[in-house]
């Protein structure tokens, strides 16, 4: 439980002086902030002491940073598009960053990089999330070069990078497991891998031991949230309901060495997360109360 965290998109609807103290009532120790309302990577646009005394005052320790570099705007309207959000300051990014042809492109995506690690390392923070460029395999050899700088950059200062497994099998890099490991073994850093995630691998009909099993040595952080079979598709649920085993999970993750940490993504509309949050983080302590007493 000392290695749970949570993200902070579910209170994207709050500003950081309100959603912490909300994350610190849920009983949370860690959050990780997503690069919306509560962090950005600018910083005449963020105060990043304000922030970090936001989080002290809170008992909180900023445990990674939810951004999308590497990925420019492409890896941002990606992701936003699925909340119906807009990207703010859409203007100031890359535009596919470092699948980019442009050195000038890849360039300016590695400085935005360079300085958000500094930014996480000045939180004391293990990771910041990143993206694959466009997503397309055929660009893994451009963008290897600087990611591999990131990575060097990001052992200086300690800090990790971890690309989330997104979209469909077989259809881009960070949706299918085969590719996930290809760039990993191809940027050849510890510090560098994916952020595993089960809950979009099984929305996207990939299954998600399998996926685990493929990816367990390129493994640098997660982000946990259940869901179910309904339709023709999957809805989220509370944990425990679901039809995801995250004591096996977490029993594989120890077992292979995995030293990071568990983020709750609470993404539900009931109830809201004023109240979700703790309940997403009581049901999953009690799914491993049961493992126990099951055994």
């Amino acid at each position: 439980m000392s290695r749970l965290s949570t993200c902070s998109i579910a209170l994207n609807h709050h500003p950081a002086a309100e959603a912490f103290p909300i994350i610190a009532a849920a009983g949370y120790k860690k959050v990780d902030v997503h690069e919306k309302v509560h962090f950005l990577i600018f910083e005449d646009l963020c105060d990043y002491k304000a922030l970090k005394a936001i989080a002290d005052e809170n008992g909180l320790q900023i445990a990674n940073l939810a951004t999308y570099l590497g990925g420019g705007l492409y890896g941002r309207n990606m992701m936003y598009a699925f909340h119906d959000w807009q990207v703010p300051h859409a203007e100031r990014f890359t535009k596919i960053g470092f699948s980019s042809e442009d050195p000038a492109e890849r360039k300016r995506e590695f400085e935005q990089m360079k300085h958000t690690i500094d930014v996480a390392a000045f939180f004391g923070s293990r990771s910041i999330r990143v993206f694959p460029g466009n997503d397309d395999p055929e660009t893994i050899d451009r963008m290897v070069p600087w990611f591999k700088r990131s990575a060097e950059y990001g052992a200086e200062k300690n800090v990790s990078l971890a690309f989330e497994n997104e979209g469909t099998d077989g259809v881009g890099i960070s949706g299918t497991p085969d590719f996930c490991v290809e760039l990993s073994e191809k940027v050849g850093s510890p510090y560098f891998g994916v952020l595993y995630e089960p809950g979009n691998l099984t929305f996207n009909g990939t299954d998600y031991r399998t996926a685990l099993e493929t990816m367990k040595d390129h493994i640098v952080h997660t982000h946990f949230k259940d869901c179910k079979p309904v339709g023709d598709g999957y809805e989220m649920q509370h944990f425990g309901q679901g039809i995801i085993d995250f004591p096996w999970i977490v029993e594989k993750l120890n077992a292979w060495g995995y030293k990071g940490d568990f983020a709750l993504e609470f993404e539900l509309h009931d109830p809201k997360p004023e109240i979700g949050l703790k309940k997403f983080r009581d049901d999953f302590a009690a799914l491993f109360d049961k493992r126990v007493n099951d055994s």
